[in-house]
């Protein structure tokens, strides 16, 4: 595209929108730009009155931004979400939720005070009760309207700037689908156009981030509708598997008899309609996903290009992406070699970390497998083994954090591609969460998983780890400081002993007057680290 053609495309296209709480969604909202809903404890804007939280500015991070998008004010995701809002609720202390009402994650309690760890387990682990339990809760979810969201069916553009509202209510579990296709839709340019190369939640470092708080988040809205506080997502371990064993009618639904695409009519996951898998479609009419059902799930594992993705991922493959110290590198896209987040992510060889795009390895690897409804990104979550599968990726990531214990400062703070810097809000989350704030480990927001458990750690080990982390990080330069050190102590013991040599031949009548001997023995040489 040439940049008079940019240029041109700047001033015809249209924004695209987000993802709102009902409270939000309304005209008075829109045109005060202003998300502050009022919290049923105390009747006041974000619990105010009970000093859970505040009506404030919204602190956008002026990082500079990689060059993948060469656009600026033309997709209303940028600068996520002050092309709707500028005003949001900053919660205090352990409060969190776009009106403060809830407790962040890890912690529960009437003032948020108790500390919470739950355990994410193996499907294969459940009992045949527990893991009916969550088929079931899978299927309420598909049928249960959500109460606190509604999705926009328009872009703001189409709103009137806000004056003319256009939102739709969606259950729990296709808000979640159509979350994950919002953030990683391509940017409306007007006419035909659109920018295919920006992706909030894939193809840079906020891959890990964002899907860790998207299973945060699916998970808490399993555990309101169901009331069931302890639930948590069940993880599918894919290394070394030689086929799809979750792929099964006990389980998440096995193949039609006679149509190999569709799934077994044994199951209910056979009756679910998809929504926001025809992007084609929504690019060529510039409009965005309305969450209208578009047929049953596809799925048809195995039977996919073996070219490009002759198997599933194997532990030496894991093992090796976990051997990797760089959490991102280059380009921070994916194009980037030695990057763990790369090739996790599947675009990097995961024997070699080279970035190699026309192979899917890892992550990428269990999509391409699935060969249908989870190979195509911007639907992949109508496919309910998405879950299983991003909560393994996600335990991965925990397993990386937990090896190389990396400082805050690893995750980049600029130059990433749009969406993905440290200080950047996650597309298309209402409350706000920034990429850095979920780059650390599992047990500080509250889960962690069956095969990574460890003995708890007290309070003072807890509070010990950064700094023994940062020890670590610079023994080197400790042990040289150390020697240094050493040998000054030693020079300076030696100009001491010679000096006292000498005054012992020295007259008493002349000699100054000295420091009691023992008075030596309480001065000490420290090296400056």
């Amino acid at each position: 595209m040439s940049l008079f053609a940019m240029g041109f495309l700047l001033v015809i296209l249209q924004p695209s929108s987000g993802q709102f709480p009902r409270a939000c969604a309304n005209t008075q909202s829109l045109l005060r730009k202003e998300c502050c809903p009022l919290w049923d404890g105390d009747g006041s804007p974000c619990g105010e009155l009970s000093r859970r939280g505040s009506c404030q500015n919204i602190l956008l991070s002026q990082a500079p931004l990689g060059p993948q998008f060469p656009f600026s004010g033309v997709d209303d995701r940028e600068d996520w979400p002050s092309v709707f809002y500028n005003r949001t609720c900053k919660c205090e202390g352990n409060f969190m939720g776009f009106n403060c009402g809830e407790c962040k994650f890890g912690f529960s309690g009437l003032n948020c005070t108790e500390r919470q760890l739950k355990t994410r387990r193996n499907i294969f682990q459940l009992t045949t009760s527990e893991k009916d339990k969550f088929l079931a809760y899978l299927n309420l979810a598909k049928s249960t309207p959500n109460q606190d969201y509604v999705i926009a069916t328009g872009t703001y553009t189409q709103m009137n700037n806000g004056s003319n509202p256009m939102f739709r209510n969606i259950n729990v579990y296709d808000l979640f689908v159509w979350m994950h296709y919002y953030a990683s839709r391509d940017t409306l340019l007007g006419g035909s156009n659109v920018w295919r190369d920006i992706d909030f939640a894939h193809e840079a470092p906020g891959f890990l981030p964002w899907h860790r708080v998207f299973l945060l988040m699916w998970e808490r809205e399993i555990q309101k509708i169901t009331g069931d506080e302890n639930f948590t997502i069940p993880y599918w371990d894919w290394r070394d598997a030689e086929d799809c064993a979750v792929c099964t009618d006990e389980y998440m639904g096995g193949r039609h008899p006679t149509n190999p695409n569709l799934l077994s009519p044994a199951s209910f996951f056979s009756s679910w309609q998809v929504i926001c898998t025809r992007s084609e479609e929504y690019n060529s009419q510039q409009a965005l996903c309305n969450a209208t059902s578009e047929g049953p799930i596809l799925r048809n594992p195995g039977n996919n290009d073996k070219s490009r993705t002759p198997r599933l991922p194997s532990s030496a493959e894991v093992e090796f992406c976990l051997s990797l110290t760089q959490y991102e590198s280059g380009s921070m896209d994916k194009m980037a070699n030695y990057s763990f987040r790369n090739t996790l992510e599947g675009f990097a060889d995961p024997r070699t970390a080279i970035s190699n795009i026309s192979q899917s390895g890892l992550h990428n690897a269990l999509h391409i497998y699935m060969n249908g409804s989870m190979s195509q990104v911007q639907g992949s979550a109508n496919d309910p083994i998405f879950v299983l599968h991003h909560a393994f990726v996600d335990s991965i990531f925990e397993q990386w954090l937990r090896r190389h214990r990396p400082m805050l400062e690893v995750y980049p703070a600029a130059n990433a591609p749009i969406g993905h810097n440290r200080e950047n809000y996650m597309v298309p989350f209402i409350p706000l969460y920034r990429n850095g704030e979920f780059f650390k480990s599992s047990r500080e927001l509250g889960y962690d998983y069956e095969y990574l458990q460890e003995p708890a750690l007290n309070s003072f080990q807890e509070f010990l780890i950064p700094y023994l982390e940062q020890a670590r990080q610079i023994w080197v330069w400790l042990v040289g400081a150390a020697v240094i050190g050493g040998i000054v102590t030693a020079l300076l013991k030696g100009l001491i002993l010679a000096c006292r040599k000498k005054r012992k031949g020295t007259s008493s009548e002349i000699q100054p007057l000295l420091i009691e001997s023992e008075d030596y023995n309480n001065i000490s040489y420290q090296s400056n680290f």
